[in-house]
């Protein structure tokens, strides 16, 4: 795809807490078709890029990123001197961000971490100026969205944001509605978020919450043909699962159902990708278990690593849940890069993952928080592998027509240079209802 002239003019600073980020290859994709549309980009990682390994994707983004120096000499020095550079070139503008900082923190129960993104976006506001940033895009509803905000209002250029899963649900509604009501637009990856976001505003600004599906770039996926399915079907089965090893994950659950698998007599191997908090505990829960030689953990890998592993799974499992907190999935990425090369999915009812996971369509789905019917549902794909076959191809079908990142990229881009984007689509299937408590806190 050749890159077209950008009719708006003028670079996106696109906000991100931090670039590149192993487990965000979602924003790498959108970063990647981004630039291949003909946007120019300037990328801001409100922390240091995360050490090597990175994705080989990396090196294909044209963008600098620009962020705070880690030693804090430096970086009260740059802090100093953004702040100091948009004071002078817009002095009613940056006295009017600052104003609303003071208002915000003195309303907040976390003042300090107000005046914190207030400080981060002096500093990307000078930047910005500086490569002439004409328009800001921040990924996440927190931190970075805090921080292109009080940055758009010293720039005066507009401002929206992405908002995904976490970062949606844990932060407080009357934060976000200020949010949104400073935004331009706000997009979101589900459904099921974008009902969640406009019953939170009021009708005149429903209008602002677009849904735009994570797209994953589908020519790094080529889907397995009936040989490469038959090679497999000699070997010991492998279950694969990747995720960060966090509680809304629910691999917990999948442990639990992999025990129950074994005692019915079932020949498997069932491999978790990610690491987190939760790896010691999980350790601990396999050996319990008598589960070692059965379940393993592989910790982080890279793309390329990942998609070699995609192609030896027979089955590949991701048992999200919601949390006591709130927090849970939206579609996680790695169900659309599994369905990508073939691999038939188990997941929950949990938020927007019944829009790409149709019940014996696209994949299974049983209840969150319940072992023995993915145990079952587990069992079932792996005994019958016509419905395999069945679930692979709708999938694939699905996907090659909603989740292309080129297609979601366009409709961003629309977005951003205030174009009516037709790009933007209706969800995939009747989504997973949002608690009417949820709706009216």
């Amino acid at each position: 795809m050749s890159a077209a002239p950008n009719p708006a003019g003028g670079r996106v600073g696109y906000i991100l807490k931090r670039y590149p980020r192993l487990s965000e290859t979602f924003i790498l994709n959108e970063i990647r078709a981004m630039e291949r549309l003909g946007e120019e980009l300037e990328l801001f990682s409100l922390l240091p890029p995360e050490p090597p390994p990175w994705h080989p994707m990396v090196s294909e983004v044209q963008a600098e990123v620009s962020f705070l120096p880690p030693a804090w000499g430096k970086k009260l020095a740059a802090l100093a001197s953004g702040h100091a550079a948009a004071l002078r070139a817009a002095p009613l503008r940056y006295s009017g961000a600052l104003g609303r900082a003071l208002v915000w923190a003195a309303l907040s129960p976390h003042p300090l971490a107000t005046m914190k993104q207030f400080l981060r976006a002096g500093f990307v506001a000078a930047v910005c100026r500086q490569k002439g940033v004409s328009r800001i895009h921040a990924h996440f509803a927190n931190a970075p969205a805090a921080v292109g905000l009080f940055a758009s209002r010293m720039l005066g250029v507009p401002f929206s944001f992405t908002t995904h899963a976490k970062d949606l649900y844990l932060t407080p509604r009357r934060v976000m509605q200020k949010r949104i009501a400073a935004a331009r637009f706000v997009t979101t990856c589900t459904d099921y978020n974008a009902r969640y976001l406009r019953a939170m505003v009021a009708e005149g600004e429903r209008h602002k919450i677009q849904l735009v599906y994570h797209g994953i770039d589908l020519s790094q996926f080529d889907f397995r043909d009936a040989a490469e399915t038959a090679r497999l079907d000699g070997l010991r089965p492998v279950i694969l699962s990747v995720g960060r090893l966090v509680p809304k994950k629910g691999l917990g659950d999948l442990i639990a159902a992999c025990a129950l698998l074994r005692e019915r007599g079932v020949g498997f191997r069932c491999i978790i990708v990610g690491e987190g908090p939760l790896r010691a505990a999980l350790e601990a829960d396999i050996r319990d278990r008598g589960l070692a030689g059965w379940v393993t953990l592989q910790g982080a890998m890279t793309h390329a690593r990942l998609i070699h592993l995609y192609r030896e799974a027979q089955v590949f499992a991701l048992p999200s849940r919601v949390t006591e907190d709130g927090d849970r999935d939206g579609i996680p990425n790695v169900i659309a890069e599994a369905m990508a090369i073939g691999v038939p999915v188990v997941s929950t009812t949990v938020s927007g993952i019944p829009e790409l996971v149709k019940e014996g369509e696209t994949g299974l789905l049983v209840a969150p928080n319940d072992p023995q019917s993915l145990a079952d549902a587990i069992a079932h794909l792996l005994g019958d592998p016509a419905l395999c076959r069945h679930i692979a191809g709708q999938a694939r079908r699905v996907l090659d027509g909603c989740f292309n990142c080129w297609v979601t990229a366009r409709s961003l881009q629309g977005l951003m240079n205030g174009r009516a984007c037709e790009a933007v689509m209706p969800p995939l299937a009747a989504p997973q209802e949002v608690p009417p408590q949820e709706l009216a806190a």
